[in-house]
């Protein structure tokens, strides 16, 4: 299983950062930057990162993230279903829950769906 803390956000209609163990102390995950409202840095990081590991899907979920975030909800939609295309990882929410990367990955498609309908 992949050590992966994720960041929660209050509402399930964003996407939820994810950051690497937290004795990592070097954040390459966007995290820190996501949760600081830094998104322009977290890009910055997260596509730096997945030029060396294209397939981590907490590099993935945290980008579609950011694109989410930054009103390109296509390019999200496009992470996101990668992250559904590849094997699940279980990930470890900060409230000790363990989730998998396709299960996050849907609930935010499905939320963005929700949110388009809305409109």
């Amino acid at each position: 299983m992949r050590k992966t803390v994720l960041f929660v956000l209050a509402t399930l209609g964003t996407a939820m950062p994810a950051l690497a163990a937290p004795s990592v102390t070097v954040d390459r995950t966007g995290y820190t930057a996501i949760a600081a409202g830094d998104l322009s840095t977290a890009e910055q990081r997260i596509v730096a990162e997945r030029k060396i590991f294209p397939q981590r899907p907490e590099l993935m979920l945290n980008l579609a993230s950011v694109y989410h975030r930054t009103g390109r909800e296509s390019e999200a939609r496009a992470l996101y279903a990668a992250v559904l295309e590849r094997p699940a990882v279980a990930m470890d929410l900060p409230s000790g829950a363990i989730v998998s990367s396709h299960d996050l990955a849907s609930r935010a498609l499905g939320q963005q769906s929700r949110q388009i309908a809305t409109r």
